[in-house]
């Protein structure tokens, strides 16, 4: 049950992001309802192809396991940012605030995430188990 509200609380936290630079970028509510919505879908819909894909390397090319495994985590990188891009572009029809989307969007994620991970597992985790 904790693993589960974990999950939820993190993609509410990505939504929000999605939300927020969306809505500071372009002002709007429904601009930043759209991408709340549509980035983090699509961003899980696409992951377990590509973890499928990456699991299915490191098999193959096991002496080349750590390699592949930091080259995963770029890829990952990549797909997302594109992703961002694409619902910014679609949205705004602007390239600049695709580009803006596709380098903020994962930044701010890779900061928030973690600290939302350890703030969760050190507040809500432990009025659980208590």
């Amino acid at each position: 049950m904790a693993v589960a509200a974990k999950k939820f609380s993190q993609v509410t936290t990505h939504m929000g992001i999605a939300f927020g630079l969306m809505y500071v970028l372009t002002g709007s509510v429904a601009f930043g309802g759209l991408a709340a919505v549509l980035e983090p879908v699509i961003n899980v819909a696409l992951l377990p192809y590509h973890e499928r894909t990456w699991h299915k390397l490191r098999a193959r090319f096991v002496s080349r396991r750590l390699a592949l495994l930091a080259a995963e985590k770029g890829s990952q990188t990549l797909m997302h940012a594109g992703v961002a891009f694409g619902v910014m572009y679609c949205a705004t029809g602007s390239l600049a605030f695709g580009g803006l989307a596709a380098v903020l969007e994962p930044i701010i994620n890779v900061i928030a995430l973690p600290v939302h991970d350890r703030l969760f597992d050190r507040h809500v985790l432990r009025t659980v188990t208590a």
